[in-house]
């Protein structure tokens, strides 16, 4: 009989290769962070999930930016209310939402498809049409809501990809959104900023979750069955 993990929040990663339900378990959301560095193909195996992760129309409306500098972890720190994870983390990941769909970022998709496919321009012309109408149909506001809401799928993604590699994420929301899309000169790359996730390793011995029990409502009560 294959044995069962243990589900303790610890900096051990599990022996038995985890499944999705055992990692999202173990896994939680750190106030504290060692510092160590997260191992590379760990961090790519994350973009990866990021990069793979579903969009409204295969579009991928976002755009990712990874931060390892140390001194530019401490720019950000006070953008972000002075969390310590931001310091504290091996990586920064930002997740970027487009804040207009242009015809440009169309054509270049479908310029993608094209080339990955081997298909021809003529059979995708009703599928332009139809995102070129969103586009030109669509507000500002709408456009970005949109965008957003298809990074943070994006995130999920990712933050599912840690938990099952037994690395610590944080995702949060928590900094002065302005002034971060300024730090990185986002309004000119016509972005804005969503959410950060923090990468690294729990630290067990200063986090007062550490060590606390998941708490989530059970399904009879989230769940409504028709």
């Amino acid at each position: 009989m294959a044995a069962k993990p243990i589900f303790l929040r610890s900096n051990t990663i599990p022996a038995i290769l985890m499944s999705l339900k055992d990692a999202l378990h173990w896994r939680y959301a750190p106030k504290r962070m060692t510092g160590a560095t997260v191992a590379p193909q760990h961090i790519e195996a994350i973009l990866r999930a990021a990069q793979y992760a579903p969009s409204s129309m295969g579009l991928q409306p976002f755009s990712l930016i990874l931060v390892q500098d140390t001194a530019v972890k401490a720019l950000i720190k006070p953008i972000a209310y002075n969390q310590p994870q931001i310091a504290e983390a091996s990586h920064l990941l930002l997740f970027c939402a487009y804040t207009q769909l242009t015809q440009q970022h169309i054509d270049t998709y479908l310029q993608q498809i094209i080339s990955v496919r081997g298909v021809s321009a003529e059979s995708l012309a009703a599928f332009r049409g139809s995102m070129m109408r969103f586009a030109q149909t669509s507000s500002s506001e709408q456009i970005a809501h949109w965008a957003a809401n298809q990074a943070y799928i994006a995130l999920g993604f990712a933050l599912a990809e840690a938990a099952l590699l037994g690395v610590d994420v944080t995702p949060m929301e928590g900094f002065d959104k302005a002034a971060l899309d300024k730090f990185f000169q986002l309004p000119s790359q016509q972005l804005c900023s969503v959410a950060l996730l923090a990468i690294g390793h729990r630290d067990e011995a200063n986090d007062f979750l550490a060590k606390e029990k998941k708490v989530r409502k059970p399904l009879a009560q989230l769940v409504k069955r028709i």
